[in-house]
């Protein structure tokens, strides 16, 4: 026997289960669409989990729906014929907004899943239109439905042509079998058995090519040639997503233009350039903005549209008001689901280069390039940070103007190990795996990405450029670890503790010599630092951001990274054990300040391997040895800034990390807000440093000569 309520919630949901996953559906379409965008401008995990979510749940609550209309057992009553009105809205939602096509790089290579998934669907909605023929609406019913196909189609073309092989292959030019070979070898022994003087020179190409590519405005950029110029590196360097070789005239050509720049200017470019990849891999803009897309777009919203009227005009009197009002609101939802969408287009960069896409020939006074120049200037104006003149929206609205988060995350050992987790906690979070979760949460923050290290990790970078006329010097610079500083710096002294450990166990060192080194220099009382030095404050900035990514971002930092995992964890162990066994008081500033001078305080004449063996890949006290030689730097190399040497050895370890990861790794943080290391490994590839050119340049033709 079935008990009433039970009966109850059942009739329920057999009432409500359809109309409920309609009205899901449209809603996280709408969610997506509005918000997806902030992925790339945000790395904040209340902002990344709830669009996860969403883009799990979209494809799942309109698969679903499309299998409560297939088997309903109602499509042959007049409300049946609405029901199967709703299934091609559905394969609309399917196709996803233009805002994002891809959660990760992994869900393109899914492409010949969706493909599947996009006939099927098909199909479901043809049998849900077959079950209710005859049908009053079968006219909207097939505008609705070429339009959900369209949808679907763009989507699985966009995951298409970011899969890796598709991308690749996109990359490649056309097959060049050189000269005619055997043609020009006739020729030449022909001529030979003439008894004619011949011979063979090779004669280079006009380089006037070379001279346009290379011909580069002067001075600060526009807002209108920043766009253009990162469109035209982002046609060209594109393929270092999947670790493409490029050509030396590429390399001058890209290297010549960023030694020119500002670092505002370059850090500009980067960012846009960025922007286009996140774009190509993640939305659907690169369909959108193709032949095929110009010509689908205009179809699909007058599907749309002639649909709306048509129901409009509809006898109606049979239907369900409510089944009315969710038809209605499914035709209206998609419409402005359009109009966002065309808004969006509008205001993008790749409408900019629609219409500009060379900055050669762009003239700064004509009425098309000042109309683009203040859209972009609008779009990218900094607010007022003043909370009274920027109001409560300019948080948001700060967010939305910039092109990824902007922020450097930071993570700090001496804090970590002062204030663990409990064990049950441990234990808990470790059996369900939030761990990294949790300890993101409670010690990873942010600090903003300042224009004074903006310019002063530019200045480097253009140094080391200068300096790499040849590819060699280039690849050397690249695979310094921190040691071509100090060579430069006269410090041979410190080189031991770079080039005779591993990279992971340099980044350890360094992150406990800069903690300890700066406590040490806060004032006793105020627990504040009694003089201004920015190569202190840049030191600690990435120190902390380096840190983080070693043990935070373990899948990107895998090239380079070693036995990192293990090295921090026994680190943090004998700190945890050393700091158990003194007295801390106060606040956490002085407890950070009383547990680094208590480090510092300990006796290292010893090296702790020759105390402790190498079991422990622990170095902390190694980290204290090198805070120690640090503050007599500037004794034994009279008038030498400590900090400035340590701000440049991080920065070389920064690059050195940038250039080694996984480009695919770069590509993945795109939609995670970005990461200072994607924005430089891109600069250094554009200051030509690094690998990925070949020396070669293959551009020039064989003559035949005959005669003196």
């Amino acid at each position: 026997m079935e008990l009433p309520i039970v009966k109850h919630w059942k009739q329920l949901w057999d009432e409500w289960n359809l109309r409920g996953f309609i009205i899901l559906s449209l809603s996280l379409q709408t969610f997506l669409i509005l918000f997806a965008p902030l992925r790339k401008r945000t790395s904040r995990a209340w902002i990344i989990m709830p669009l996860w979510s969403a883009y799990l749940l979209a494809d799942w609550a309109a698969n679903f729906a499309v299998g409560l209309i297939s088997s309903s057992q109602d499509t042959t009553s007049s409300d049946g014929d609405l029901m199967a009105f709703w299934a091609p809205f559905l394969l609309i939602h399917l196709g996803g907004p233009d805002t994002i096509t891809a959660f990760a790089l992994e869900d393109n290579e899914l492409w010949l899943r969706h493909l599947l998934g996009l006939i099927f669907q098909c199909a479901a909605a043809i049998y849900v239109f077959s079950q209710s023929y005859p049908n009053a609406l079968w006219t909207p019913i097939m505008l609705m439905f070429f339009a959900g196909i369209i949808k679907y189609s763009e989507r699985t073309r966009s995951l298409y042509l970011a899969s890796s092989n598709s991308f690749r292959d996109s990359m490649l030019t056309e097959p060049d079998p050189g000269p005619n070979y055997a043609k020009l070898m006739d020729e030449y022994y022909s001529k030979k058995e003439a008894k004619l003087p011949t011979r063979i020179v090779m004669i280079p190409e006009p380089d006037r090519v070379v001279k346009a590519a290379n011909k580069a405005k002067e001075g600060d950029l526009t807002n209108l040639e920043v766009v253009q110029y990162a469109y035209r590196f982002f046609k060209t360097f594109k393929g270092l997503v999947v670790d493409l070789i490029f050509s030396f005239r590429e390399r001058n050509q890209s290297r010549d233009f960023f030694l020119k720049r500002t670092a505002g200017d370059a850090f500009r470019v980067v960012e846009t350039e960025l922007n286009f990849i996140y774009e190509v891999l993640y939305t659907k803009l690169v369909v959108v903005y193709s032949p095929v897309g110009y010509l689908c777009r205009p179809f699909s919203f007058g599907f749309v549209v002639v649909a709306l009227v048509l129901f409009y005009r509809a006898d109606k009197k049979n239907f369900k008001d409510f089944n009315v009002g969710i038809t209605f609101t499914l035709l209206f939802g998609a419409l402005t689901l359009d109009a966002i969408a065309f808004v969006m287009l509008i205001f993008s960069d790749w409408t900019v280069v629609a219409f500009r896409k060379s900055p050669d020939m762009s003239d700064d006074k004509s009425l098309i390039s000042k109309l683009l120049n203040t859209m972009l200037e609008f779009k990218r104006r900094k607010l007022i940070e003043d909370p009274i003149n920027s109001g409560c929206l300019g948080l948001p609205m700060r967010v939305l103007r910039r092109r990824w988060s902007e922020s450097i995350s930071s993570y700090n050992l001496i804090n970590y190990c002062l204030y663990p987790r409990s064990e049950m906690s441990e234990t808990i979070t470790g059996y369900l795996g939030l761990s990294s979760f949790l300890d993101e949460a409670i010690y990873v923050g942010t600090k903003p990405f300042t224009e004074k290290l903006r310019y002063f990790i530019f200045e480097e970078l253009r140094t080391k450029s200068e300096m790499a006329d040849d590819l060699e010097t280039a690849k050397e610079i690249s695979s310094a670890k921190g040691d071509w500083v100090l060579r430069v710096e006269g410090c041979s002294n410190l080189l031991q503790y770079i080039v005779d450990v591993d990279y992971d166990e340099s980044i350890l060192l360094w992150h406990i010599a800069t903690e300890l080194c700066y406590s040490d220099e806060l004032d006793s009382h105020t627990y504040e630092h009694k003089d201004k030095n920015m190569y202190r404050d840049f030191s600690k900035f990435l120190s902390e951001y380096m840190l983080y990514l070693l043990v935070m971002q373990p899948t990107m930092m895998s090239a380079v990274a070693g036995i990192g995992q293990i090295r921090f964890r026994d680190t943090c162990a004998e700190a945890k054990k050393f700091f158990r066994g003194i007295k801390l008081q106060g606040d956490t500033v002085k407890k950070q300040f009383q547990a680094c001078k208590a480090i510092l305080d300990v006796n290292t004449e010893v090296k702790p391997i020759t105390v402790k063996g190498d079991r422990s890949k622990s170095v902390l006290f190694d980290g204290c040895m090198l805070a120690k030689e640090l503050k007599k730097l500037g004794e034994i190399n009279e008038g030498k800034d400590k900090w400035e040497v340590m701000s440049k050895v991080w920065v070389e370890l920064l690059s050195f990390a940038a250039s080694h990861c996984r480009a695919n790794s770069h590509a993945q943080q795109l939609s995670k807000g970005g990461q200072l290391i994607t924005l430089l490994w891109l600069l250094m590839a554009h200051l030509g440093l690094g690998d990925q050119f070949q020396i070669n340049e293959g551009h020039a033709r064989a003559k035949l000569i005959v005669g003196k």
